[in-house]
Order: C-alpha cells, then sequence, then structure tokens
C-alpha cells in the first residue's frame, strides 16, 4: 500500500476562507407590460439590466444553528459579466470545525419596495449551501461549482432546501420529453468532466501535455454545442412565455384569471433559469482530514478519594458494553446490525466507582442483622484454604468482591491471625457509617500485628484516622533503633496524613502519626537529628515535582516539632545544636559550590578549599563547643583539618574533608552540590535495613553500608570510606588483579589463595550481599568505577543513580558480578566461588520472608521527589515485588537466582561496556 500523507482539521490553525469567483447563467427578460402590471417586478436591478449590480453574504452553519455572523463581498458595478473575484475570510479557524460544517452563501439583489425575504432594500436572488466536509470526511478545497436556487436565500439547516449539488431532474412528461432527457444527460457528463478537470488542476490526475490539449479542444468543443443546444430550449421557452402572456393582455374578458395565470407564468420563466455560482475554497497541499477536538480526562485527584476497599476499581479497564438482543456488536459482520455506528464511551466517574448493584449486595450482605451470627462463624476446610490463600498475597494485590465479602464474613475468626488485619480492612467500606462503624470495633479486637503491616496501614491508600491510629499504636512498641529504619518512610508518610492548614493553632494536632514522630524524636537526639533535616530537605525542595501544599505541610511539623522541644529541659540546647549544624552545611555548601562553577584547576581547587576551611572567620577550624555531625550525630566533631583536604576531579568536584572528633579519630565526609542525593540516600537506607534483616537471622554478610545525608534538594554529604575502585586496581596491578590486591594488603602464605582467612572471607560475603541486594533494587549504570574494595576486604557500591531496573548501558544484566569479582575468590571452580553461591541463595531466600516489609516502604515512597520513582511512582512496588518472584517456590527461586549468577558471570557485553568506560577515563585523566 503506498503511503498516504494526511493533515487532521484540528492542526489548521487559520481562518475559514472562500473565494467568490463568478455567477454564470442567462435571466429571462421580463415584457415591459408585465412590469408595468407588476409593482414587484418592476424595480428589482435583475429585471431591468441582465449584469445589474449583485452582492454576495457567506455565513457558517453547523447542526443547523449559525456558528458566525455573515460576512459579505464589497460594491463591485458589472458590465458584461457578474465576476467578483474577491476573497472572503470567516471569523473561526479550521481547528474548530464541525463535521457537519456548511457555508450557506447567498445572493442579494436590490429592490426598493422589498420582497419576499427581504433584508433592507435587498432581496434573494438565489442561494446556495456547499459543505465543508464531503461524505470521506475531508475538507473540500479547489475549485467549486454551485447550483444556485433562484429566489431563495440560503438555508443552513441539515436537511438544506437549497444545496449545492441537488439532484439531476429529469422531465417526464409533456411534449420534448426525449430532448429534454438528452439535455439533462450532456450536462451531467460535462459535470463529471468538470469535476476531472479540477482533479487535473490539483495534480491528482497526472499531466501529459499533448494529450492534455487534445482533451482541452475536445471539451470545449462539446460544451459549445451542448450551450448551443440548450440556448434553443431556452429561447423555445421563452417564445411560449411570451405568447401565453401576449394572449393574457388581449383578452379582456378573463381580466380577473389573466393576472393570475400571467403571474404563474412569470414564475415559472424564473424557474426554468439555471444559474450557477463559482466559488473556490484553499487548496492545501494534503488532504485535511476531519478531527474532533480531543478533551483530555479528567484528573483522577479530582474524582472523590478512594479507601483502599475501592482503590482496585481504578485499575479495572474500561467497562464492556452489553448489546441488547438483536443488535450487533463492533467486531460482527452483520449488514443488517447497527456495526460501528456504535462506540464505546468510557466514563471515568462510572470506571472509578462501585456498580451500585454490587453495593447494593454488599450493604445485604453486610447488613448490621448479620453481625451477632457472623461472631460464631467458622470456616470449613474448603474455606479455611481460600482464606489462607487470600492472607498469602502480597500487599498489591487486590482483592475482588468475592473474596472482601469472605474475609468479612468471617472477620471475627480472623482476629487471631495478624496477617488478616490488612486484607480486613481492605475488605471494608470505609463510605458505608455502619460498616465503619463495625470495623473500628473489631481493629480493638484484633491480635497485634507485625511491623510491615502497620507500615501498610499508613500507605496513601488508607485514608480512615482508626486505621492509620491503629497502625501508629503499633509503632508505639518499637524501640529507637528499629524506628530510625523506617524514619526516612515516615516522614514521607506524612502526605497522606489529615493535618489542617490553619497554621494559627497546632498543625498536627489531627494526625496521630506527626504527633508520634514529633514525641518520639524530642526525646531521642538521634531520631530527632535525622528527622529534623529530613524535614528541611522536603522544605527545600522548590522544584516543579514537589507541590507547595507539601512543603508547608512538612514546614508546619517542622514548627511543631521545635515548638514541643523548647517545652523539654535541655530542648533548647538541642534546638541550638539544630541551628549550628545548619550553620555548618551553610559554610560547607557555600564553599562548594564555589569551587564548582570555578574554572580553577583541580589543585588551584583544593588549595582554595584548604584556604577558606583554615580561615578562622569562617569557623570551622576550630568548632567550640563540639558539635554532633548531622550525617552521623554519634559522631562529635570539634574542627576540620585542612591539611587532609581534597577535591575529586568530577563534574560537581566533590570536596573530601576530616574532621577530628573528641575521640581523637579522624571522620573524614564527601560533601558536594548540584546533586540530588535523595536517592543515594534512599538506597544506602533499604541497604541497611536489609543488612539488619539478614543479621536477624544470623547471616552477617557484612555489609557496613557508608552514612549519607541529603542536606537539601541539591546538596549533600556522605561518608568517605578509604577504599579503592576495581578500576584503580586493574590499572594498578597485573593478572588477577583483586586477588593481588587483597593479598598486599592482607598478606598470608599459609592461608588458601595466600590470602588472610578473615579478609578472603569479608570479601565473598560482602560480594554475596551487595549482588543479591543490588539485585532487589534494580541499581543500574555498574562500571568498575562504582564498584569499591577496602583494604580489609569489604566490598561495597557506590553512585546509586539509576535503580528499579533502569540503565544507561544496553545490554546491561540483571546482576552485576564481573570476572575480576569472580577470579579474587579464586574462580569459578574454587570452593570460595560455590560458597559465595551460598550465602547468595540463602541471603535471597532470607529477605524474600521479608518482601511485605520491603514493598510497603516503597509504597509510602511512591510521591517522594527521587528521580527513579517519579518517573513511574505507580510501578515503584511493582518493579521491586517482580525482582521477588513470589509466585515461585523457595526451590525454584534459588534456581533461578542460580541462573542469574551464572549469566551474569558469563555476560560478554559487560567486559566490553567496562573495558570502553576505563578508555575513557583514562582518556579524560
Amino acid at each position: 500500500m503506498e503511503p498516504f500523507s494526511f493533515a487532521s482539521s484540528e492542526a489548521v490553525e487559520i481562518p475559514v476562507n472562500i473565494r467568490i469567483v463568478s455567477l454564470e447563467g442567462e435571466q429571462t427578460p421580463i415584457p415591459f407590460s408585465t412590469l408595468i402590471n407588476r409593482p414587484d417586478l418592476r424595480h428589482i436591478g435583475s429585471n431591468l439590466n441582465p449584469h445589474s449590480d449583485l452582492f454576495v453574504t457567506v455565513q457558517l452553519w453547523a447542526d443547523s444553528k449559525p456558528l458566525t455572523i455573515p460576512v459579505q463581498t464589497p460594491y463591485k458595478p458589472f458590465r458584461n459579466e457578474r465576476k467578483w473575484n474577491e476573497w472572503l475570510t470567516l471569523p473561526i479557524n479550521y481547528s474548530t470545525l464541525p463535521l457537519s460544517s456548511q457555508l450557506a452563501i447567498t445572493i442579494w439583489d436590490l429592490s426598493p419596495t422589498g420582497g419576499d425575504g427581504a433584508q433592507g432594500h435587498a432581496i434573494p436572488f438565489g442561494g446556495t449551501t456547499l459543505p465543508l466536509f464531503d461524505k470521506e470526511n475531508q475538507l473540500q478545497k479547489g475549485r467549486q461549482k454551485c447550483f444556485l436556487h433562484r429566489r431563495k436565500a440560503a438555508d443552513g439547516l441539515d436537511s438544506s432546501s437549497t444545496p449545492s449539488t441537488p439532484q439531476s431532474s429529469r422531465r417526464n412528461g409533456g411534449k420534448g420529453k426525449e430532448h429534454i432527457a438528452s439535455v439533462d444527460k450532456e450536462s451531467e457528463e460535462l459535470d463529471r468532466l468538470e469535476k476531472l478537470f479540477k482533479k487535473h488542476e490539483m495534480g491528482e490526475i497526472p499531466r501529459i501535455e499533448w494529450l492534455d490539449q487534445l482533451v482541452f479542444r475536445g471539451v470545449e468543443k462539446r460544451g459549445l454545442q451542448a450551450s448551443s443546444t440548450s440556448m434553443k430550449a431556452l429561447q423555445r421557452r421563452r417564445s411560449r412565455h411570451q405568447s401565453t402572456v401576449m394572449t393574457l393582455d388581449g383578452t379582456e374578458e378573463k381580466q380577473a384569471n389573466g393576472d393570475k395565470e400571467k403571474k404563474d407564468a412569470v414564475e415559472d420563466a424564473i424557474d426554468d433559469e439555471r444559474f450557477t455560482l463559482y466559488v473556490e475554497l484553499p487548496r492545501f497541499d494534503f488532504p485535511v482530514v476531519f478531527a474532533d477536538h480531543e478533551y483530555p480526562p479528567p484528573p483522577i485527584s479530582s474524582l472523590q478519594h478512594l479507601s483502599s476497599s475501592q482503590s482496585n476499581i481504578i485499575l479495572k479497564p474500561p467497562p464492556e458494553v452489553h448489546y441488547g438482543p438483536g443488535i450487533n456488536g463492533l467486531g460482527d459482520n452483520d449488514d443488517h446490525g447497527f456495526g460501528g455506528r456504535l462506540v464505546r464511551v468510557y466514563d471515568p466517574e462510572v470506571g472509578a466507582r462501585d456498580n451500585p448493584a454490587e453495593s447494593k449486595h454488599r450493604r445485604l450482605v453486610r447488613s448490621h442483622r448479620t453481625g451477632v451470627l457472623d461472631r460464631d462463624l467458622k470456616p470449613n476446610a474448603k474455606v479455611r484454604d481460600e482464606l489462607n490463600g487470600i492472607m498469602a498475597y502480597s500487599p498489591t494485590h487486590f482483592l475482588s468482591p468475592e473474596e472482601k465479602d469472605l474475609v468479612w464474613k468471617f472477620r471475627h475468626h480472623l482476629t487471631r491471625d495478624k496477617r488478616a488485619l490488612t486484607k480486613f480492612v481492605k475488605s471494608v467500606n470505609w463510605h458505608d457509617q455502619s460498616e465503619s462503624r463495625q470495623a473500628v470495633q473489631i481493629l480493638a479486637k484484633w491480635t497485634e500485628v507485625d511491623v510491615d503491616d502497620a507500615l501498610e496501614l499508613l500507605g496513601p491508600t488508607f485514608d480512615n484516622p482508626a486505621v492509620r491510629a491503629y497502625a501508629v499504636d503499633r509503632l508505639r512498641k518499637a524501640d529507637d533503633d528499629e524506628l530510625l529504619l523506617y524514619l526516612l518512610q515516615l516522614v514521607q508518610a506524612l502526605k497522606f496524613e489529615h493535618i489542617s492548614p490553619d497554621s494559627r493553632q497546632d498543625a498536627t494536632q489531627d494526625s496521630s502519626l506527626a504527633r508520634f514522630l514529633i514525641a518520639r524524636a524530642t526525646n531521642n537526639f538521634m531520631l530527632g537529628n535525622y528527622f529534623h533535616w529530613y524535614l528541611m530537605v522536603e522544605c527545600d525542595d522548590k522544584s516543579e515535582d514537589q507541590s507547595s501544599e507539601y512543603r508547608k505541610l512538612f514546614a508546619k511539623v517542622e514548627y511543631d516539632f521545635m515548638t514541643d522541644l523548647v517545652k523539654l529541659p535541655g530542648g533548647v540546647e538541642t534546638r541550638k545544636v539544630l541551628l549550628r549544624q545548619g550553620e555548618l552545611i551553610t559554610v560547607l555548601s557555600k564553599i562548594s559550590m564555589d569551587i564548582k562553577v570555578s574554572r580553577e584547576t583541580v589543585p588551584k581547587k583544593a588549595e582554595r578549599v584548604k584556604q577558606f576551611l583554615a580561615d578562622p572567620k569562617n569557623e570551622i577550624i576550630t568548632i567550640d563547643p563540639p558539635l554532633p555531625l548531622p550525617l552521623d550525630p554519634s559522631v562529635t566533631i570539634t574542627g576540620v583539618d585542612p591539611a587532609d583536604t581534597n577535591v575529586f576531579k568530577s563534574s560537581l568536584f566533590p570536596i573530601m574533608m576530616t574532621f577530628k572528633t573528641l575521640t581523637k579519630q579522624k571522620y573524614q565526609i564527601m560533601f558536594k552540590t548540584g546533586d540530588d542525593l535523595r536517592q543515594d540516600q534512599l538506597v544506602i537506607q533499604i541497604i541497611t535495613l536489609m543488612d539488619q534483616l539478614l543479621r536477624k537471622e544470623n547471616l552477617d554478610l557484612k555489609l557496613s553500608p557508608y552514612k549519607i545525608l541529603a542536606t537539601g534538594a541539591t546538596a549533600g554529604a556522605a561518608q568517605f570510606v578509604p577504599s579503592m575502585s576495581l578500576q584503580g586496581i586493574v590499572n594498578k596491578y597485573r593478572g588477577n588483579t583483586v586477588l593481588a590486591y587483597l593479598k598486599y594488603n592482607n598478606p598470608d602464605d599459609k592461608a588458601p589463595l595466600g590470602v588472610r582467612k578473615e579478609a578472603l572471607d569479608i570479601f565473598i560475603k560482602s560480594c554475596a550481599g551487595y549482588c543479591v541486594i543490588t539485585y532487589l533494587l534494580g541499581v543500574g549504570d555498574r562500571h568498575l568505577d562504582n564498584l569499591l574494595l577496602a583494604p580489609d576486604g569489604h566490598f561495597f557500591h557506590a553512585d546509586f543513580g539509576f535503580i528499579l531496573g533502569r540503565d544507561p548501558k544496553p545490554f546491561a544484566p540483571a546482576m552485576k558480578l564481573c570476572k575480576e569479582m569472580v577470579d579474587g575468590m579464586g574462580g569459578s571452580a574454587s570452593e570460595q566461588y560455590k560458597q559465595f553461591k551460598q550465602y547468595c541463595f540463602t541471603a535471597y531466600t532470607t529477605l524474600r520472608k521479608s518482601s511485605n516489609l520491603i514493598l510497603n516502604l516503597f509504597s509510602l515512597m511512591v510521591d517522594a521527589n527521587i528521580p527513579d520513582i517519579k518517573l513511574e511512582p505507580d510501578k515503584v512496588v511493582l518493579k521491586v515485588k517482580e525482582r521477588f518472584h513470589l509466585e515461585m517456590s523457595e526451590e525454584d527461586a534459588i534456581r533461578h537466582f542460580d541462573t542469574l549468577i551464572e549469566d551474569s558471570s558469563n555476560a560478554i557485553f559487560p567486559v566490553v561496556i567496562d573495558r570502553l568506560h576505563g578508555f575513557v577515563q583514562h582518556f579524560r585523566a
């Protein structure tokens, strides 16, 4: 099929134009005797002169309604023929035209005495109605031949009485029947040829000069013959008309009847006149096809917020259209049915709400009358299996209406199962007051749930205050160390709370979560430190993706936190410490920004930083009194060591500085501006959490994740761990590079592979831990420069700019297990490599058991302004869940992970990418 190029009418942002070309046709002259006796005809201009002055008006109509005011041609005197050649512009664009648009064109004659349809001194000479779109929904263009209906103003109604192309009339009686029929056939043939000429003029018919000339001459000759024939027929009609008028004038006895017959004869003569109006429409390079303006669907946020019990309705596909008996669907080919005339319409208001019949059924099933009976209900074996299947669902699974009814029916029995609480809450229609009241009463009787279920109840789909308060009560039983693991997500969960917008009163009084976090943060400095900085970062985020309402919310929570803090003993001093931390970060941000924008060489940048830090005016060379470090409040710093400072050569030029501490140990950090560290902060927090989960199962994989803190939307600090990248190790050592590095730092000739057993064990375990965790988090952009190895054997990843499966490199493996790592274990045939795989399997299966907790933490981050989360916030949890493969058994999951390890270690393409990356970095250096 040949390509077909076209434009849609909604894209044509130019006004509608039409050119009035000429009027052709001959008028039957009326005898003077008739004009004397007919005052209504006596002063009409066209009756006195065959080339009298006329003007044209054009108005756009659609759906039997006028869309514009009429526009008209200027005055123009005619001598030999009526030709205007005037372009008229209508006050409407093509983009807004409906499909039924048509131009009502009226030619007006002048008559001081008025007449039928008169407007002032103008009466209709004739009218015609021209559709702007043809039967194929294409915009008409080029020259148009319009039949003129005499003495009628153009009718713009849908069933117009003045169409521009009326059906050919054939006279079926009277004398000369065959002759007139032949004349009509000739005119039809000429019309057909004229349409072909138009296509030729538009370039739709190829041009052949010699053949075109022959055709033009032939058609011209045929046209002259047809006009001669029609002229003779017109003359015969005129002679009959004149004889009739003369007979009527000469018979005095029939005066009364004569006037009527004379008038009818004149009107018949006018009806026999054939006038054609030629107009021209704009020509376009491509066909313009009608396309209606499509309004965007209303945002879901404009609809009533749904609780979790109705949230699955949003994800339903558009409802099916059910046709009645005898009516064909869209896919049927029955010619007698409606076929393609039936259009499916998706109403988001209907699609986002319950079916009223189902709602009625649910209210009947869950009526308070059955409440007493439900208390004693116990499931049989079959129903118990169904309930166990429902309890095993992951947090992302939506319950069907039948499953919700089943959970509700056995709600009293399920109060003993802690896994069932979240499923029960999802089964409740919280907009039904009676049902909601019953549910709140049952919540108090439920057995204590785990922390992961409590976190799920604080998610965006649970908006009932009683449910959220119940979840907060469960969190009260967690100690400060456990709470610190989830603090980042709990701060984000404040977005889903009902916090009063009135800042004059206690803004957080209606939020049980906000009151809980403030209470715990004011009583523990470690929690308070991180709580303060997590809030400040959100307040600092002024990007388009962060709502101003969220900034106000976090500012109110911070205000209430500070207000409650100063009420406690020692709270004033704690508030001053937090303010001093802010001053320290401001100083570091200033020098970091100056270094980033300056065009000096890296050594000069480093020297400039050292001078800045050593200047006593900046109050950083000595910090008195000592200050808890915002990055790690367990470390108290007393000053900075300017000599041990460096600037890294990268696009943002991060600064590495060394702080002196109360314990006389040095603490090194890396500070940079221009980069949002919240994504790295999230990944490190999840790694820390996973490390704790593994340790609870007596599996210590020596992960030791470094500290990281975003101090603003585009600034932050990270703990600097002395280490060397695998790329640097490859460049420095020969042969088995990683093993050579480990031997150099941990030599032991008696140990396997010549490396001290403890160091090799740390390397194998940390490799296994990071392989599993970075796979689950979908960490991308892995190359030898962001794989780091500490001298004591600790292996770790850095730079988490790509997560959740995103990767800038093509054909990236699901897991980063490079050849250098395998060689460092002694090769794929060594016992150490087998031990590495066992650690991977154990870690993977252990973390799968805690998948609900990890998924719930990510669900609380869906509204966080984090790059790889805000790309597809609705798919974040699903992306993580996909990597757990919860649908597999434990044995199948281990086999799957074994395949991943082998594929990653044997992949060729990542090796090529690592080599190319190394060449590029070497060239830059």
